[in-house]
């Protein structure tokens, strides 16, 4: 999937308005048999199959908050499969309206900044559930995981809850990230899919529970391990690409420490620094070609260089110091292009200058729990993204290695760091 990208003046750019924020709109039974009727190809190859638990509870035409963890592209097949014919609403990130504002709203969607302070959000999922009778559906990880497990939830999903006072259903699915796992560029394995449909809470249990308990349920539903459910599935995956940019996720070498200098090629992963070589196996495992395997396990590896991060925070030592390509986003009418500059990210928060000297934002480590970065976005490049309300600063970095698996790391430390000590 691509995005409409226009090169303009940031100045220009900043002289843009948004356009006055409008109501969702409920999802006609057209395109509910639509969404269906395009999810099907990808269902039939992925041998989809699928668990009802407790859905009884639910009533016929009972609006409902469904959550449903972020794996692939595939996710929102299997929703509109499952959900069908109900209607629901899709919280969506504000991007993906860019050049196609009308068709989004048609489907339903309603658009939020991902990681970004969203008021309205909330008041546009009362409206959904309350007055327009529709369910919403939402991705409450914000964006698909790294390396295969949980990514956080905000705080606030309790309250949340709380606020819209609806039966909260979830949706679970098996597959999906070892058949396009974020890393390997949109190249599909041949992996089956399938997925639970869970009725989890009921009105009455939200509002017989506080926010904290609320969220540590949600903690629970939400924890899995996809490497995890390959191995102890036995779930072959023999494509040759296996390990392709594996080296996004894994960035630093255990074995001397060397940072952004691993190439993920074919099914091996090598330290350019130290020559040491790993294999990622047919069933999810490392294993080191020669000498010790120091993580068998990517997100063990994964969780290695988070407290590696962590410690650098602690001694003050982690910076981020990148030459970008800088894209900006105040509407929807496309992504801006406006230049190059330079992203510092230190203890005391990000600070992106460039165009000139004319682009001169910071942000503090409070401003989110979580960072919106992503690799290959919309086939452009791997990418950071910052910003807020007024306008989101998506940038590219122009250097060697791997830089942004290392940043969202240090964004969700240096918040933990600040706001709880």
């Amino acid at each position: 999937m691509k995005i409409k990208i226009k090169k303009a003046d940031y100045e220009e750019v900043l002289a843009l308005s948004a356009k006055a924020h409008r109501k969702p709109l409920k999802t006609g039974p057209v395109f509910r048999l639509l969404l269906k009727l395009l999810s099907i190809s990808d269902l039939w190859a992925t041998h989809f199959t699928h668990r009802e638990i407790h859905m009884e509870k639910l009533k016929k035409g009972e609006p409902c908050l469904v959550l449903m963890n972020h794996s692939s592209f595939i996710d929102l097949k299997i929703a509109a499969t499952l959900l069908y014919p109900r209607p629901f609403n899709i919280v969506c990130t504000s991007d993906g309206f860019v050049g196609k504002n009308w068709l989004m709203r048609a489907i339903g969607c309603i658009p939020t900044r991902k990681f970004v302070t969203d008021m309205v959000l909330v008041r546009d999922m009362v409206y959904a559930l309350k007055k327009l009778k529709s369910s919403v559906l939402m991705f409450p990880e914000a964006s698909y995981s790294f390396d295969g497990t949980a990514t956080p939830l905000p705080d606030s999903l309790g309250k949340c809850l709380k606020i819209l006072g609806v039966p909260v259903v979830m949706i679970r699915t098996y597959g999906a990230f070892a058949r396009d796992p974020l890393y390997n560029n949109l190249k599909l394995r041949k992996v089956d899919v399938s997925a639970d449909m869970e009725y989890i809470l009921s009105p009455q249990e939200i509002a017989d529970k506080t926010a904290d308990e609320l969220n540590e349920i949600l903690k629970e539903k939400f924890t899995f391990d996809n490497f995890r459910w390959q191995q102890e599935n036995h779930i072959r995956i023999s494509e040759a690409f296996r390990a392709d940019c594996l080296n996004r996720v894994l960035y630093k070498c255990p074995n001397c420490m060397a940072e952004g200098r691993m190439q993920g090629k074919g099914v091996k992963l090598v330290c350019g620094c130290c020559g040491k070589e790993y294999e990622l196996t047919e069933y999810g495992f490392m294993e080191a070609l020669s000498g010790e395997t120091e993580f068998a396990h990517i997100p063990d590896w994964y969780h290695w260089e988070r407290e590696c991060v962590k410690q650098e925070l602690a001694e003050d030592k982690y910076r981020l110091d990148v030459p970008v390509d800088i894209c900006m986003m105040v509407d929807t009418n496309s992504i801006y292009r406006v230049g190059e500059g330079q992203l510092v990210h230190t203890k005391e928060g990000f600070h992106l200058t460039g165009c000139g000297g004319r682009l001169d934002y910071r942000q503090s480590p409070t401003a989110s729990y979580s960072l919106y970065a992503d690799y290959y976005w919309y086939e452009v490049g791997d990418m950071i993204c910052i910003g807020n309300a007024d306008a989101l600063y998506y940038c590219f970095p122009k250097t060697e290695g791997d830089v942004v698996a290392k940043t969202r790391l240090a964004a969700e430390e240096l918040y933990k760091m600040v706001r709880h000590g």
